[in-house]
């Protein structure tokens, strides 16, 4: 079952980097970067979390975001 994640990193993703989430909201804050979407399955989360590792940022919280009811 899919469910929306919010993933706060520290720093901000590079440019070059965004199209590996082009599929997720993408918003600086301050010293940080909020990416937020659908994650479909625990691989998938895994796999986002891996590559945000690649990227070199580190992940400061990845956190389910409560959908509203339909």
């Amino acid at each position: 079952m899919s469910m929306d994640y919010e993933f706060r990193v520290d720093g901000l993703l590079p440019e070059w980097g965004r199209d590996a989430f082009c599929d997720m909201r993408i918003e600086e804050v301050p010293a940080q970067t909020v990416i937020s979407g659908t994650v479909i399955d625990e691989s998938h989360l895994h796999g986002i979390v891996a590559q945000l590792r690649a990227l070199g940022l580190t992940v400061v919280s990845a956190r389910p975001v409560p959908q509203a009811p339909p």
